[in-house]
């Protein structure tokens, strides 16, 4: 008899779980607005401004990394709960800082929240989601992140121009800026509220030998005739070893590298930060003014970015499930590198004026649809696909670990990405920085046909490594 899953109840459980992406969004997002802010605030220069950007990343890193593990030991529902609290509290603290030590010790303490969110809401939809729709539900968590930077954009965008500026006095007496990283707390909120109604990961249950709640939970996903049958699977998938998610599983047993598959979600996790994807989100704003835009323009054009990705991400619910994941990163790759290689074309070609501010002249409008193009071709491929990558390829025994290793990778290096790009903007320009991110575009299409193997349609318990 086939399986018939209550497929509202999934839905809304998952809804849920995608608030920690949508907040993963916002709190990567909000910092593209307040730059001006925080160096008005803080008396910071080029590299001091990469670390109040980038300080949240190391965070981030931590997060992902512990997550998994933590996730593996207490739960996914409990490390999504610790999570939401600790976006609560970055987002408050971000805003009442009165120094650059004090802002970057919240803005990590957001970082944990942001890693912790970016492994464990996915693993948890993907361990909940029936396989042949776990590459369109498990999209939604980039949906999510992409909601939650469109609504930081424009949020940010319309509170500077209700102010007049980020820098400028608003309610209350505090600047704009700091009100960008206060309107986190409404969702932020929200997000904590809902996690209580949502049940625990069954695979999580079946791993910590709690077979009977696994079978209970089972039972509202799917028919009672199947619940049992689905838990025994679980089971056999993990072989009911308590030392079956044990981190040095990551490492094979005779010669006590790292295993294959644990490589492969490394080289997906860091690809996907150096095509320089975060240095649009993080660093738009400064972006098109170094191109010669003005700040107004430059947060609108954040907002079309943010418009383009979303539409990207639901193309991409339609299609995951249809022609797979592969393809989808195969040809997001060679898109990646065809409009990056448009912006260093039109960067290379601008001209300085006597304050030496950049004029992109007859270029522009290369480089405004090359950028919004890179944004498109992303997120309809290793945006949401990568996280869809990591949550499933892994086998039960290794999710946890192979997802806290690999988030620990991406984080760290969207951290190296961050940190550098107003060192490089500063040495070698706009076009010197997008000649590396495309050249990893071009290595990142290599890396799939050579070594990603599609996952589309396969049981979580049949993931092998």
């Amino acid at each position: 008899m086939s399986e018939t899953y209550n497929m509202r109840f999934i839905l809304f459980i998952s809804m849920i779980a995608t608030i920690g992406g949508f907040l993963f969004g916002f709190d990567s997002g909000v910092i593209n607005g307040t730059i001006s802010g925080l160096q008005k605030a803080f008396n910071s220069a080029s590299i001091g401004t990469g670390f109040n950007v980038s300080s949240m990343l190391l965070g981030c890193a931590v997060g992902a990394f512990f997550a998994g593990r933590l996730g593996d030991i207490y739960g996914r529902k409990t490390i999504l709960i610790v999570s939401a609290i600790f976006f609560i509290v970055s987002a408050a603290g971000s805003g009442i800082a009165g120094s650059s030590f004090e802002f970057v010790t919240y803005r990590i303490v957001g970082g944990l929240a942001v890693g912790a969110a970016s492994v464990m809401a996915p693993a948890y939809i993907a361990e909940v989601a029936p396989a042949n729709l776990r590459g369109a539900l498990t999209t939604i968590q980039q949906v999510a992140i992409i909601s939650g930077l469109f609504a930081a954009f424009l949020s940010n965008y319309l509170l500077a121009g209700a102010a007049g500026a980020s820098t400028d006095t608003f309610w209350m007496g505090f600047e704009a800026w700091r009100w960008m990283f206060w309107m986190e707390l409404i969702p932020a909120g929200l997000f904590l509220a809902l996690l209580f109604f949502i049940p625990e990961s069954p695979r999580f249950l079946v791993a910590a030998g709690k077979t009977s709640e696994a079978t209970k939970v089972l039972e509202r996903l799917m028919d009672t005739e199947n619940a049992s049958g689905k838990q025994k699977e679980i089971a056999l998938s993990v072989d009911n070893d308590p030392n079956a998610m044990h981190l040095r599983n990551i490492f094979d047993s005779t010669s006590g590298k790292l295993k294959p598959i644990i490589w492969i979600g490394i080289g997906l996790a860091v690809l996907q930060q150096l095509v320089g994807i975060n240095v649009v989100f993080y660093y738009g704003a400064v972006l098109w003014q170094a191109a010669g835009f003005s700040e107004s323009d430059a947060l609108l054009i954040n907002v079309l970015s943010g418009g383009i990705s979303i539409a990207a991400c639901l193309l991409t619910i339609y299609l995951i499930d249809t022609i797979g994941r592969k393809p989808l990163l195969k040809w997001g790759s060679l898109g990646m590198t065809v409009t990056l290689g448009a912006m260093v074309l039109a960067f290379a070609n601008a001209t300085a004026d006597a304050q030496g501010q950049m004029n992109l002249g007859n270029w522009g409008l290369t480089a405004l649809v090359g950028a919004n193009a890179f944004v498109f071709f992303f997120n309809v491929s290793w945006g949401p696909v990568m996280w869809v990558m990591l949550s499933e390829m892994f086998p039960n025994s290794l999710r946890g670990s192979g997802l806290a290793v690999a988030g620990l990778a991406q984080w760290f290096a969207n951290f190296l990405v961050s940190m550098t790009f107003p060192i490089l903007l500063a040495s070698i320009g706009l076009s010197g920085a997008y000649s590396l991110y495309a050249l990893s575009a071009l290595i990142s299409a290599f890396f799939v046909v050579y070594f990603v193997r599609e996952t589309k349609g396969i049981e979580l318990e049949d993931m092998v490594e």
